[in-house]
């Protein structure tokens, strides 16, 4: 059985820049990826957003990741040239009753490093958007929109430069964990079987399944996968905003907010469905739900704007009556399986999050 020093399963935005950081540090490693190409599963189907780390858990590897993802990100982007801007967001409210938890969302925000959001009344917020219906709003400066693809190209290039190489169309069937060493069983067209000191499961919606797949590692260690799927709709007339604007979060997610993309053309979502089977076909009649709420804020939204426009998957790994949900990082000390890093959860803000997740996997990797 012919051996490599590292296997990095999936070649999402996660996966990428794992590769690319344990190559830069001189590993040999390989990613396998079951798919034709790179980031073709939750990498490419979100909002392309740089999330500043406002609204999760102090403490908390979202919230730890995010932050410190940030600030690489928009280095790494500035480094290489990758389609990016620091446009700012709004979180507005709508209601007194929003207006009085600003407060504790710019609490909660500076406790998890993000120090930089201004509270504005109504007039300085339309002062900013003009077409804006508030009566107040935060001000995050560092939230920003970025060309996710342009980015998951740069880690793809950066970790073949460092001597990665990346095996497309070849799915992990099986794994064994032996003596120190994880033997693995790819499927596809040139079926192999390799084994390897150190294996990254990166896999994003398929990672639980691939952790359970792989034998010694304890099962109740694996949570239980849910899927939540993110519905977007297009906006077929022009924004009025130059920023992204977020309502007040309600429980159990952000609300309809809205985004733009690198052309200033907008987009609203994601609402949350809980479904059993990764599909991504937008149903148009979940567009009732987004006209009240986006005319909340965007009051002069025109009847019949909103065409639907593409979904999204998040990996979840905690019940729809569990609001809030962390990234698991399974290393050896966690699990007990010598030379295995599972990644589990890695929704929403992973994007973001990908080169200080990156980090905290080269840390786990030589401990």
């Amino acid at each position: 059985m012919d051996k490599v020093e590292c296997i990095v399963i999936g070649a999402g935005v996660v996966g990428l820049a794992v590769a690319r950081r344990l190559a830069q540090a001189g590993r040999e490693v390989i990613v396998i990826e079951a798919a034709d190409d790179i980031g073709t599963g939750t990498s490419s189907r979100n909002s392309e957003v740089i999330h500043a780390g406002i609204y999760y858990p102090t403490g908390s590897l979202m919230a730890r990741h995010c932050v410190n993802g940030k600030y690489a990100l928009y280095d790494y982007c500035r480094d290489h040239g990758i389609p990016h801007r620091r446009c700012g967001k709004l979180i507005v409210a709508t209601t007194a009753d929003d207006a009085e938890k600003l407060a504790a969302i710019r609490v909660r925000a500076a406790a998890n490093g993000v120090d930089d959001l201004e509270l504005l009344d109504a007039d300085a917020a339309r002062a900013l958007e003009p077409a804006l219906n508030c009566t107040a709003a935060l001000l995050s400066p560092s939230t920003g929109i970025i060309d996710s693809h342009a980015l998951m190209l740069a880690l793809r290039g950066d970790a073949e430069d460092a001597g990665a190489a990346i095996a497309f169309n070849a799915p992990l069937l099986q794994g064994r964990a032996v003596g120190g060493e994880i033997s693995v069983d790819i499927g596809g067209e040139a079926p192999m079987s390799l084994a390897c000191r150190l294996l990254v499961n990166a896999a994003g919606l398929n990672a639980t399944a691939i952790a359970r797949s792989i034998d010694g590692m304890p099962v109740e260690k694996i949570p239980t996968a849910y899927l939540a799927k993110g519905n977007y709709f297009s906006c077929g007339v022009r924004s009025p905003f130059t920023h992204l604007i977020y309502p007040v979060p309600e429980p159990g997610g952000l609300g309809v907010h809205l985004t733009l993309d690198l052309g200033g053309q907008a987009k609203f979502g994601p609402d949350v469905e809980w479904v059993n089977t990764i599909d991504y076909e937008v149903d148009p009649a979940r567009v009732e739900r987004f006209y009240p709420a986006i005319r909340r804020y965007w009051p002069t939204l025109p009847d019949g704007a909103l065409t639907p426009g593409y979904s999204g998957m998040r990996p979840k790994i905690v019940p729809p009556a569990v609001a809030v949900q962390d990234f698991l990082i399974q290393g050896p000390q966690d699990h007990g399986v010598p030379g295995l890093i599972n990644l589990l959860g890695i929704e929403s803000p992973g994007l973001t999050s990908s080169l200080a997740i990156a980090d905290h996997v080269a840390e786990l990797a030589t401990a």
